[in-house]
């Protein structure tokens, strides 16, 4: 059966429902988005969902600042719930890598973001329990936290329903029809999808179905694992989110008991990788997290799980219209910082659509040629999902 649509959204995590909810609420109100299993079961279910500015460059750093308040006032803005909860985020690096904290810092102050260097004896006033040390350098962003990536995906989806977008859950994408250097449709599991614009946001399953269009993007997955660890009340009823560079980690309560620690960069395949994590990494992982907070100590494992990153070469996303097809656009390749970016990826992208470019931020750095033209974006760490 052949249904058509203004525009079609291959992928149902948070970028594809941010994107249908950005685009409804810019007028286009026949868009279809089309979601191989549920709404959110790729990597949107798998993310630690920190929310946090800290990064390199300017056009992720100002995307995850204004992302930030969206999250912060989803009700009112969106409508329905984030879970956001403010916790404060800790960047510890060692001292090798401590200009590039000062220019990060120097950059995000620019940009308005509340950030600064903090000395040990701040870190003891801010957070007691993080033990850190004299070797070590520290940056403080109070405004950060983390939200629940379900509540924000299904909140965009339902009220992009509302103001008349459709959603087909559990009808894949096998091919993306072009004729003519033209997108003449999307074609699923269960027909043609007409439409002159579709839309790949479909996290590490993307360089395939963009391949069926005849593009190559540089996209690898790459496993994350994720370990839940069980905090002793009495001694450790709270903590903020660190980023632990010093130990190539990262780690932030969940709930009123939990913690997530966050370690492993392993290049897999999408349809066959272990989503389970491994116990000697979890191991070190506890051995790690007890010397940051030594009364964890006492904590232990739950259980856990591994997502896919979904990384580019400079492990920065794709926001771009793709070259050579009219019609065909991409927001791909988060390689593993998305879910913090995803509201304004939904603006961003709806603007490039349907304003021919974006005019909330200018994220022309993340444009798909840049590889080619050897104008990546860097790092200022080796921890690279801190891009």
């Amino acid at each position: 059966m052949s249904q058509s649509a203004d525009v079609v959204i291959i992928g149902g995590g948070v970028m594809g429902c941010s994107i249908l909810y950005n685009l409804a609420r810019q007028g286009v109100g026949n868009c279809l988005l089309v979601e191989q299993d549920v709404l959110g079961s790729g990597s949107t279910g798998r993310s630690q969902a920190i929310c946090r500015m800290h990064y390199s460059n300017p056009v992720t750093a100002t995307m995850a600042w204004e992302s930030l308040k969206i999250f912060r006032s989803f009700d009112s803005l969106v409508g329905g719930a984030s879970g956001f909860v403010n916790t404060g985020y800790l960047v510890v690096v060692e001292t090798t890598d401590r200009p590039g904290l000062e220019r990060n810092v120097a950059m995000l102050q620019e940009l308005g973001i509340d950030t600064n260097l903090v000395s040990v004896a701040d870190v003891r006033e801010l957070a007691p329990m993080i033990a850190v040390k004299e070797t070590e350098s520290m940056a403080w962003e109070p405004e950060s936290g983390y939200a629940d990536p379900y509540q924000v995906t299904t909140s965009y989806a339902a009220r992009a329903r509302e103001m008349g977008a459709r959603i087909e859950m559990r009808n894949p994408a096998v091919g993306i029809e072009v004729a003519g250097g033209r997108v003449q449709a999307v074609v699923t599991a269960r027909g043609r999808r007409e439409t002159p614009v579709a839309v790949v946001a479909s996290g590490p399953w993307s360089r395939q179905i963009m391949a069926q269009a005849g593009i190559d993007v540089p996209l690898t997955p790459v496993r994350h694992q994720v370990a839940m660890v069980v905090r002793t009340l009495d001694q450790m009823p709270d903590h903020p989110i660190v980023g632990d560079i010093a130990q190539s980690f990262s780690f932030r309560p969940d709930g009123s008991g939990m913690t997530l620690c966050g370690f492993g960069e392993e290049e897999v395949s999408v349809d066959s990788y272990n989503q389970g994590v491994d116990m000697e990494g979890v191991a070190e992982t506890l051995g790690k997290l007890a010397q940051r907070m030594p009364q964890m100590a006492d904590s232990y494992y739950r259980g856990g799980w591994s997502g896919l990153f979904t990384v580019t070469p400079d492990w920065h996303p794709i926001l771009d219209r793709v070259p050579g097809v009219e019609g065909l656009f991409c927001a791909v390749g988060f390689s593993g910082h998305g879910f913090k970016l995803s509201p304004m990826i939904g603006v961003t992208m709806a603007e490039l659509i349907t304003q021919g470019s974006a005019t909330s931020i200018d994220i022309s750095p993340l444009r798909f040629s840049r590889f080619a033209e050897g104008d990546i974006l860097n790092s200022s760490y080796r921890y690279r999902v801190l891009a």
